[in-house]
């Protein structure tokens, strides 16, 4: 209360039981600082976290908890299982001579030749595709849209419009292997040098300029198909058509070594292409080249197409597919992990598709018919659930 001296002084005077909060009256001013006001009062107020399990324990990591890691390497190993069994059934089912006898290991011999080239053609599709997906930014459009079969078709028409029947052979040796697939790669450094360097270098018109060659090499095809005669569009359709059989041993020890530089120098890039995926803004506020990031990758991409294309022939939906099922299995953003995913997808799907049409529908030339159906199937479903490119 205000109490007033003789001096005509104001002095104020508190109460010593009353306590900081309480009610108070007009005539009374609240500056008590009693040791009873801290933390002893205030801790009830606190609601204590209820504990955090490990499992739920968001990352930055490649996966965002432990549930997520634990069913990467499920996956992992059931696909790698699923490999091995399919390439042992395609070994194993259907050979005529006893198990472990010599004619059984040769005729194992003969076809342990198609269960490679499936797995060039699987590690070439898988790791180009998923790469070239992430430098673009989309994962809708696959290396495919940038003319390599195209071109493939334009080559092998062109033969057996010039030179008949014997064109296909003509085609046939290591020699023409390797000078299709300097063209191949010969198209795409050209296009990406020119396009993607300079003042005016967008990615977008990349592949548009990619889609237009792709749809003239295509145009011209055709025209000197309708020019072939019967016998000779036959041979020439048997080779268009996307099969191991196109591929010969010897093409073997140069498509192999081609594949693993291409593929081992994008698997040590991961770590770059996890950024790359994030954006050009992002890249550049890090300090990574964008530009010369999506060149190298895109150079490595057109070797690993050219030697597949070039190999087995025109597959144009089989990596579209297989990316597609790898997003989805592996659940993880990190290239390091999704490639060797996407590697053992193309592998059991193409080993998985030769196993039933050989062994169950007895239909051995439609294999690569069923994959471009299911892929293409993919890919339109894909398109409406997203309603955009």
């Amino acid at each position: 209360m205000d109490e007033r001296r003789a001096d005509g002084r104001r002095t104020v005077v508190t109460s010593p039981s009353r306590r900081l909060g309480t009610p108070t009256g007009s005539d009374h001013l609240d500056i008590s600082t009693a040791p009873t006001d801290t933390a002893e009062e205030i801790a009830p107020l606190s609601v204590p976290r209820p504990p955090r399990s490990s499992s739920a324990r968001s990352s930055s990591g490649a996966f965002a908890d432990g549930r997520s890691r634990r069913r990467y390497w499920i996956v992992l190993v059931t696909l790698a299982v699923l490999a091995v069994a399919f390439a042992l059934g395609l070994l194993a089912i259907g050979n005529p001579m006893p198990i472990g006898s010599r004619g059984f290991w040769l005729i194992a011999e003969l076809r342990a030749t198609s269960l490679v080239v499936m797995g060039v053609a699987a590690f070439c599709q898988a790791t180009a595709t998923i790469a070239f997906q992430t430098v673009t930014g989309n994962r809708i459009i696959t290396p495919s849209i940038m003319g390599f079969e195209s071109l493939y078709t334009a080559i092998q028409t062109t033969a057996v419009y010039t030179l008949g029947v014997a064109g296909v052979v003509a085609l046939q040796g290591t020699g023409q292997f390797l000078i299709q697939v300097a063209l191949m790669v010969a198209m795409s450094v050209l296009l990406y040098g020119w396009l993607l360097r300079g003042k005016y270098a967008n990615l977008q018109v990349m592949l548009l300029i990619g889609i237009v060659l792709g749809g003239g090499l295509g145009s011209v095809s055709s025209f000197m198909q309708r020019l072939l005669t019967p016998s000779e569009f036959d041979v020439l359709t048997a080779r268009l058509f996307g099969s191991v059989t196109n591929a010969s041993v010897e093409y073997l020890p140069y498509a192999i070594p081609l594949c693993l530089v291409a593929g081992v120098l994008i698997w040590l890039n991961a770590r770059t292409l996890n950024v790359i995926s994030l954006g050009r803004d992002v890249c550049i506020n890090v300090g990574i080249d964008h530009g010369r990031q999506t060149i190298y990758t895109l150079v490595l991409v057109s070797v690993l197409m050219a030697v597949s294309t070039a190999l087995i022939g025109p597959m144009t939906f089989f990596g579209f597919l297989v990316a597609t099922l790898t997003y989805q299995l592996a659940g993880t953003h990190d290239h390091r992990r999704l490639l060797p995913v996407g590697v053992l997808v193309g592998f059991v799907v193409l080993a998985g598709a030769y196993f039933l049409m050989n062994h169950v529908f007895y239909a051995q030339g439609v294999v690569s018919i069923i994959i471009e159906l299911v892929g293409g199937t993919v890919f339109l479903v894909v398109i409406m659930r997203k309603g955009r490119l």
